[in-house]
């Protein structure tokens, strides 16, 4: 028997007709790229908008977004140091709402980026989803942010899931939650600038992104995205890479974040 949190969202196609579709959306003229629609803005600060999903297509859902920048080609690895850390804060602000909000048994945040990762539009944002019956986290394993540990430093560690969600490649960012922020975010940044720009020879060009809070804990995970595997998709069967492929891979990603250090020599 299938529990509650086992049951899957509903989608309303209702709902989505209309939608900009991710190609369509920039013939026809972004909707992010000069927002205008003042009466779903939920919270500003500067650049960054907290606004109301105009297509929810969830059912028992609040669906909501977080346009990054007014910029329509720039993402995570392209913004400054600053922005960076200035968009993660005002994000997680706007989760910690939505999360502190009765009305939802749970609260998902992530994102999206790139052809393969599921979004519609290509213009920068995150999305904070509330679920009013589901716990959204449910079958979420603590193992799943277990694994390789690439670094340790302020509080902060890296590793790659030997047990990952859906494979083959997740990538953990924990630290202890409402400590250091700016530089969970500077570690993020780097996170996503090793998928894009070294990982599998620099071929990926989509991610995703999700945020949890387990035991005290900040968590992101990074999961470069590819065509998915037919064993997930039709058994729920995850892959992952060899215990020795795994730690070449964090060996290339240790090195990688030493070579973009965020501080002087946070390895030492």
């Amino acid at each position: 028997m299938i529990e509650k949190n086992e049951m899957p969202l509903i989608f309303s196609h209702v709902a989505a007709q209309g939608k900009p579709r991710h190609m369509k959306a920039e013939v026809a003229g972004c909707p992010f790229c000069d927002y205008a629609e003042k009466e779903n803005i939920l919270a500003k600060e500067g650049e960054f908008l907290w606004i109301k999903n105009k297509y929810p297509t969830l059912n028992d859902t609040s669906q909501t977004l977080i346009i990054e920048s007014k910029a329509h080609n720039s993402d995570i690895s392209t913004y400054t140091k600053e922005e960076n850390r200035h968009l993660i804060q005002f994000a997680l602000k706007c989760w910690k709402q939505m999360k502190n909000d009765s009305r939802y048994q749970s609260v998902l945040f992530y994102k999206n980026h790139g052809p393969l990762s599921g979004g519609s539009l290509k213009h920068p944002h995150m999305q904070i989803v509330g679920l009013e019956n589901l716990d959204g986290e449910s079958q979420i394993q603590k193992e799943t942010f277990e694994g390789v540990l690439v670094l340790e430093y302020k509080n902060i560690s890296v590793t790659l899931s030997k047990y990952p969600t859906m494979g083959f490649l997740e990538i953990n960012l924990l630290a202890e939650r409402d400590e250091n922020t700016e530089l969970f975010a500077d570690y993020l940044q780097q996170l996503v600038c090793y998928v894009l720009q070294r990982y599998f020879q620099g071929r990926c060009d989509s991610f995703n992104l999700f945020f949890f809070e387990r035991e005290g804990k900040l968590i992101a995970k990074v999961v470069p995205r590819f065509v998915d595997s037919p064993y997930f998709v039709g058994y729920r069967l995850s892959q992952t890479f060899s215990d020795d492929h795994l730690s070449k891979l964090g060996g290339e990603l240790k090195a990688f974040l030493t070579l973009n250090e965020t501080e002087k020599n946070p390895m030492n």
